[in-house]
């Protein structure tokens, strides 16, 4: 059924008109969207005229747009989306309509298999991958790499399809009787093991975006990845947080990664300095709720998420990141045209207790309460930034700086930069409250930019 239903919506969007060149996109910067959040979208919702910009106005509104989402993402330099894809009936629908919406754009798209939800023990069982492989090699929209379409997965280290090796499987699935693809797998398993996946141009390292432990990121996933490649496709991963809080009712998911130190900064610095190292960066993630590392609107359907992201906007770590994808692309970071200020961090203290019947999320220690801000600056300025009896005021360079304050008390933060003795930017961000009494245990951000 799933492959009848795919070749059907193939005759309906590949029509001459749209078998136009796909898009080769050079060092490309992708962004991971969670197609099973996506259940109430309709074709009408990825064309919707606005896009709605959250309370503290840190994006100006983006008006008649035909494609929100993708005109949302290319603004800020992403080139495409790897659309995660599970096993979930309706999905296919909504990929439709992701490529019908990208039409007409140079927005990018591929598919990310998830294999985590997608069965993958017979061969019939990559019936669906192929098929999706057909649907879309040619469509105008795919993403190219290496002159081949782009496929990857989430996961698939399990996974033999019938065949005697996974190597074997994915050969027979991906390899076999297909228009050539350029497959890169993210396989959750020791990198050395790529040395004998030749069924794989590539690897994309999804741990590579935080820290695995209580430390600060660093590029050692990197390092280890490329080693094993021996020159095949590397794409990096980025991230600007993780948390999730499902019980065993649910998910049965409640841990965090670490964040401090300006990870989401920290790691394109990382990335920069070693971008001729690099083949394409993944963001993790436009859309995923559920583990707090969304960067897009909050919007369609949350995976039981609501406790944790409501009133909790990301979409200022856009902005800042815009920033620092431009300085990867080119190789240096770009002229400063208007003073910025970005501040994220949690609301609530690490060790603080809560009626909240679920547990203090695992790794709860290896997160400290500060503020964390990268300011952008024309020229040299001072910053003032407070919260309660916390103070930092400190002279800062033109260009970017990272600055921290620590929380200690319930508070709410402030902002302010003076330059020449005159006042030119003050900053409160609406919601920006610390509180030592946590309803529940949310260590998500709160992410504010000033306009």
């Amino acid at each position: 059924m799933v492959s009848i239903f795919l070749y059907m919506l193939a005759s309906l969007l590949l029509s001459p008109a749209s078998l136009i060149a796909q898009q080769n996109v050079a060092n490309p910067v992708v962004a991971h969207f969670m197609v099973g959040n996506t259940y109430p979208y309709t074709r009408a919702d990825w064309r919707r005229g606005a896009f709605r910009s959250d309370a503290n106005r840190t994006l100006q509104s983006i008006i008649n747009t035909s494609n929100p989402d993708i005109t949302l993402a290319a603004s800020k330099g992403i080139d495409g989306f790897a659309l995660n894809i599970g096993s979930d009936p309706w999905q296919l629908a909504r990929v439709a309509d992701a490529y019908a919406a990208a039409i007409g754009t140079t927005f990018a798209l591929f598919p990310s298999f998830d294999m985590g939800n997608l069965p993958c023990a017979r061969e019939r069982d990559g019936d669906i991958l192929r098929t999706m492989i057909n649907t879309y090699y040619d469509h105008s929209n795919q993403m190219y790499f290496h002159g081949a379409p782009l496929v990857s997965t989430f996961g698939g280290q399990q996974c033999h399809f019938g065949q005697p090796t996974i190597n074997e499987g994915w050969r027979r699935i991906l390899k076999t009787d297909l228009p050539a693809v350029h497959f890169i797998a993210s396989f959750f398993m020791d990198p050395a093991i790529y040395g004998s996946i030749d069924s794989a141009n590539g690897a994309f390292s999804w741990d590579s975006a935080w820290p695995m432990g209580d430390y600060d990121i660093d590029a050692s996933y990197d390092n280890e990845y490329r080693r094993y490649l021996n020159g095949r496709t590397y794409m990096a991963g980025v991230s600007p947080w993780f948390f999730t809080h499902y019980g065993p009712d649910s998910y049965n998911k409640n841990f965090i990664f670490r964040a401090d130190n300006w990870l989401l900064a920290e790691r394109w610095e990382i990335l920069i300095r070693d971008r001729e190292l690099l083949d394409i960066v993944q963001i993790i993630t436009w859309n995923d709720f559920g583990e707090s590392h969304y960067m897009g609107p909050i919007d369609g359907a949350q995976p039981k998420s609501e406790s944790w992201t409501t009133g909790f906007d990301h979409q200022g770590w856009l902005d800042l990141q815009h920033y620092y994808i431009t300085a990867y692309k080119t190789g240096s970071y770009p002229e400063i045209e208007r003073d910025r200020i970005f501040l994220w961090g949690r609301l609530y203290p690490a060790a603080a207790s809560s009626p909240d019947p679920l547990d203090r999320p695992q790794n709860f220690n290896y997160t400290e309460d500060f503020v964390w801000g990268v300011v952008l600056l024309t020229e040299e300025a001072r910053l003032d930034l407070s919260c309660g009896d916390n103070w930092l005021s400190v002279d800062l360079p033109r260009g970017h700086s990272k600055v921290n304050l620590p929380l200690t008390g319930d508070c709410s933060v402030t902002s302010s930069l003076t330059r020449g003795g005159s006042r030119v930017l003050r900053f409160a961000p609406q919601g920006y409250s610390f509180s030592t009494s946590p309803p529940m245990y949310n260590f998500n951000a709160i992410v504010a930019a000033s306009p």
